[in-house]
């Protein structure tokens, strides 16, 4: 019995130790085998992300087409001459004589007044109130020299001579300024047309006689 208890402890004993030197050595090779170090990890960074604003669409700019300029038309250029040619020149019209012709627009612009008439065509012709004197070219009073000039006369509603013009003349030329003169300082009951007073064209014929 003490020989068989004998080898039973040793058995243990011997277990006992070479489990130690096992685990020994298993702890001695862990730390002699060379650390394997684990790589870094990576440090995560927070990036911003910035968002870029969208381009705005650019606005297309209409251009305006130019408006055609209106075309100037250009009234044809008046007759020369027709005027004088028509002056003193009488149709025949009754109440209208061409020498009035300057007159006539007013009456085409609207004017209400009744327009210029003859002395042929009113109601009353006009008469003189007062003459003036005429006086008598010298040269032609030294030479003398007679005559006569017959004027035209545009007398308005107050009876004042506004317009003299020189229809005929004899001689030419040598009486003429001094009946215009002459005539324009004669004062005139006006002409009436209607009951009432108009600017009439009238005639009056001026002798220049030394007796």
């Amino acid at each position: 019995m003490n020989s068989g208890a004998g080898k039973y402890l040793a058995a243990v004993i011997s277990m006992m130790v070479g489990g130690t030197l096992v685990f020994g050595l298993v702890i001695l090779m862990n730390r002699l085998a060379p650390q394997v170090e684990k790589p870094p990890t990576p440090e995560a960074r927070n990036l911003a992300v910035v968002k870029q604003p969208k381009p705005k669409p650019k606005k297309e700019i209409k251009r305006q087409k130019p408006k055609p300029k209106p075309r100037r038309v250009t009234p044809p250029a008046p007759l020369a001459g027709l005027d004088s040619a028509l002056s003193g020149i009488d149709l025949g019209l009754p109440g209208l004589a061409t020498d009035d012709l300057s007159d006539l627009n007013d009456q085409l612009l609207g004017n209400t007044q009744v327009g210029v008439m003859t002395e042929d065509s009113v109601d009353v012709p006009p008469r003189p109130l007062s003459r003036g004197s005429f006086k008598y070219p010298r040269n032609a009073k030294k030479r003398g020299i007679t005559g006569y000039v017959v004027l035209s006369l545009l007398i308005d509603e107050d009876g004042e001579v506004v317009q003299v013009k020189v229809l005929e003349a004899s001689p030419s030329g040598i009486f003429d300024a001094s009946a215009v003169t002459g005539i324009k300082q004669w004062q005139f009951e006006p002409a009436k047309y209607q009951g009432k007073k108009v600017k009439t064209w009238a005639k009056q014929k001026i002798k220049f006689d030394l007796g």
